[in-house]
């Protein structure tokens, strides 16, 4: 026991940590129109990658779905079965919902019999592993980023998904406390590591906090139009 208390006196080495990876809004539109919707595989792929980022889900969680965990009556929603089992139920729009009904239907998942078995399966009817999910992500991630590599950078893996709806819920301005419990994290601190991260609402902030100093009240003129030797320096490079 002495021996162990040692060990675990030791302080963790402080690591480099990394800058969270995600899609802009812009990125995941161009990646769901890449499946191809006249084939039952492309529906089957435009299903899951546009259910993975509506619920902003692990990867695993994703595999592990079945029919029955998806509310396909209103009020819209879907069961997760998370980290240590725990659950957690995301309401799911009338717009997120098409696709995904529309694939049930076609595979019968949306009949009674059939509601144990696996939501999202590979060409074998067996249910999609990890990897699996993996593979198809990173297919329609090479085909975008052929048509725009800007919007498509390196390194975007599933859990970029997840990133990506974290930071987009985040840049809508909805609450924490509300993302925390759409991405089933433990502790409303690490849903701030998403806060931190985005350069965008910082931004934001510090403009909103402005103040001029030195300006005369009710002048709305731009700072830079008061400064008379700026403005004749830019009149010269005509």
């Amino acid at each position: 026991m002495f021996e162990c208390q040692k060990i675990r006196s030791i302080p963790l080495k402080k690591a480099e940590k990394k800058n969270i990876s995600y899609l802009t809004i812009d990125g995941i539109k161009l990646l769901l129109q890449l499946p191809n919707r006249a084939n039952r595989q492309g529906r089957r792929d435009l299903a899951l990658l546009a259910l993975m980022y509506d619920t902003g889900a692990r990867v695993q969680e994703i595999a592990d779905l079945t029919a029955e965990n998806i509310r396909c009556a209103q009020p819209y929603t879907i069961k997760i079965t998370g980290k240590g089992q725990k659950t957690r139920i995301i309401p799911l729009l009338d717009a997120q919902v098409v696709h995904l009904f529309k694939y049930m239907k076609e595979n019968h998942l949306d009949r009674i019999e059939n509601f144990c078995k696996p939501l999202f399966t590979n060409n074998r009817k067996e249910k999609l592993t990890r990897g699996g999910i993996a593979y198809i992500l990173a297919k329609y991630m090479n085909m975008a980023r052929e048509k725009n590599p800007v919007l498509i950078p390196d390194g975007i893996t599933c859990h970029s998904i997840r990133h990506s709806k974290a930071m987009h819920l985040l840049q809508a301005d909805v609450p924490l406390i509300y993302i925390r419990d759409i991405l089933g994290h433990e502790s409303v601190l690490t849903t701030e590591t998403y806060a931190k991260s985005d350069s965008r609402k910082k931004r934001e902030a510090l403009t909103n906090a402005f103040t001029p100093i030195g300006e005369e009240k009710g002048n709305d003129k731009p700072i830079w139009l008061n400064d008379d030797n700026l403005l004749e320096w830019l009149n010269q490079l005509k």
